[in-house]
């Protein structure tokens, strides 16, 4: 008997056969690392400049994410795992499918913008007015901004002295501050150190309990394990795994180790089980509600 529908954790994210394609220059890296970086490309005549490769960066993606989860996503470098996220955060538009949100997703980057020329304390200001938080609600949150991103008395100094590692953790403890309720979340846990990851840990499982949603990018299997209760690999823009954390970090750890230690046979036969052993989502939308 299905539980009752007050039982089911809110969907806040529904990914429905999404894929995402871009064009690239013909002459783009063909070696033997180049389908990892470009994923499967196909030339296609363009007119005045040469052929060009259309880049298939998404094929088919479906899953929900419900509030409560924490979703690690894990895939070699060109596996679609930014794009995923720029495409739920509305910044990329699919050529086809559908994606829907519970309400306007927070994207976290490396490179998220901040202004230079501003300290940390202004930027921290702006950051949050610009994500919705009132004067109110930005002065009761600075103090704690501060303390997450660890940077001390570095807050009144402009934004352009910072390390790569401090901007990073200024902008997660900026994001976090909003409270979101879909927090996405490119690789800037993996610029701080240990203590500095614990409590990025900590908030993230803040969120998560809040009946947040939260995706996390990471090359690191240990980071997905600690930190999400979810995780999904991707390979060439195609979902190889959707299931727990732990399960799918490791089988993937384990995949590119094979990988990176030349075993290339060892590592066919790994993914191609993996693939196999993976479920496909149907994502059936109800065009009638709002949200999914």
């Amino acid at each position: 008997m299905a539980p009752p529908e007050a039982d089911v954790p809110r969907v806040h994210v529904a990914v429905a056969d999404v894929h995402v394609r871009f064009t690239a220059p013909a002459n783009a890296p063909r070696g033997p690392d180049s389908t990892r970086r470009w994923g499967r490309p196909a030339v296609v005549p363009r007119l005045g400049n040469g052929p060009a490769v259309v880049v298939r960066a998404l094929a088919g993606i479906s899953l929900v994410a419900r509030a409560g989860e924490a979703i690690g996503v894990v895939g070699l470098n060109g596996s679609g795992k930014s794009t995923l996220l720029r495409t739920i955060a509305g910044l990329e538009r699919p050529a086809r499918g559908t994606v829907l949100a519970s309400s306007a997703p927070v994207l976290l980057g490396v490179n998220a913008a901040m202004v230079g020329a501003l300290t940390g304390r202004e930027n921290l200001r702006l950051g949050c007015l610009a994500m919705g938080m009132s004067p109110a609600e930005v002065d009761a949150a600075h103090d704690g901004v501060v303390a997450l991103a660890g940077i001390g008395d570095a807050v009144d100094r402009p934004m352009r002295t910072y390390s790569s590692g401090m901007a990073a953790r200024l902008r997660f403890a900026i994001a976090a501050a909003a409270q979101p309720e879909v927090l996405l979340i490119d690789e800037a846990l993996a610029t701080g150190d240990a203590a500095f990851r614990q409590r990025s840990t900590d908030r993230i499982e803040q969120l998560r309990r809040g009946a947040g949603c939260v995706f996390l990018v990471s090359h690191g299997a240990r980071t997905i394990e600690e930190t999400c209760t979810r995780a999904i690999w991707l390979h060439q823009g195609r979902l190889v795994l959707d299931g727990g954390a732990a399960e799918v970090a490791q089988r993937y750890a384990g995949w590119a180790a094979e990988l990176s230690a030349g075993d290339d046979a060892a590592a066919a036969a790994t993914l191609a089980e993996a693939f196999t052993e993976g479920t496909d989502t149907v994502v059936a939308l109800d065009a009638r509600r709002e949200s999914a």
